[in-house]
Order: C-alpha cells, then structure tokens, then sequence
C-alpha cells in the first residue's frame, strides 16, 4: 500500500444549514469543491464521501464516523495506505494543520476532529466499532484507536448554519 487518499464527506443530514451544505456556493464554488482543494497538496486522489457519492458504511446516519468508515474501506480497496478526512464544511484549513497530521497516523485535528489521518487498515475496526459501540464522536473513537490529538493553533472556520457561511 502506497500513497494517500484525501476523503471529502459530504453526507451530513445539514439540518442546521437547511439544504445540503456541500453544494452551498462560497466564492464561486461548493463548499465540497472547496475542501477538496485544500486536499490535493497533500493526497494523491480525492474522493466525496457520501450521499450520491461513495456511500456511508456499514449505513447512513451514523454520522462522520461512517463516512470515515467508508473512506478507509475505498481507500484499502485501491491500495492507499492512509486516508486524510476533511468535513465538506470547512472550507478554509491552513495547510500548516495538514502538514502536522501527515507526520503521524493515526492523528486528528483536536479543534476539529473530522479531520484526521487514518491508516486505511483500521476500516474493520471502525466498522466493529460502529456495529458495538455507543460513542459515535470521533474522538471517542480516535481515543479507541490511540489516535494522536493535534491542536491546529488557529481557529478553523465550521459551517453550520446559513449565518456561519455569510461570516466567511
């Protein structure tokens, strides 16, 4: 295994954006197309994780760990060694986070522990996880895998809502 695969997850319910937030435009593009961007630097492939897209695993509506889940399981099945996540809501993440969290895996961003990097390998035990467990936080599962926390040292903006779009 080889390389690694940057994971957009775009299958959030958006209930406190009231649409699907991905495709809210910012800047002339998606709110997807925009965390996309900020993985190719870093990755060797993108992918959308969700909806339309690669589905949620083991099922939607388990939140971000079953996008997660989904991008470790496509990620192995094309041989990548790591997946790095990124939210579909966070537009704006200095590359200086990316670069920490590419020295260690398994690693996530404490401030905003959507993103992470994750070793493709660890896909059974998310699912395992998933299937047993209560915690649904990905901090309880990054502390379940012993997951390294990294503080990002500056605010990462999170779109949330129609108001935190327009504060961009």
């Amino acid at each position: 295994m080889t390389g690694i695969l940057g994971a957009v997850l775009i299958g959030g319910r958006s209930s406190r954006f009231g649409s699907d937030k991905a495709q809210a435009m910012f800047g002339g593009r998606s709110l997807a197309d925009h965390a996309a961007a900020a993985l190719r630097p870093f990755v060797q492939e993108v992918v959308m994780i969700g909806g339309d897209a690669v589905p949620d695993l083991p099922r939607a509506g388990l939140g971000p760990l079953g996008g997660i889940a989904a991008a470790l399981d496509h990620g192995a099945s094309r041989g990548f060694r790591c997946v790095l996540t990124i939210g579909c809501d966070m537009p704006r993440v200095p590359d200086a986070v990316f670069e920490t969290l590419l020295h260690r895996a398994p690693a996530y961003c404490s401030d905003a522990p959507v993103l992470g990097l994750w070793p493709s390998a660890l896909g059974a035990q998310l699912l395992s996880y998933l299937e047993v467990g209560d915690d649904r936080s990905v901090r309880g599962w990054a502390r379940a895998v012993g997951a390294i926390p990294i503080a990002s040292g500056v605010a990462i903006p999170n779109v949330n809502t129609r108001d935190d779009l327009m504060a961009l």
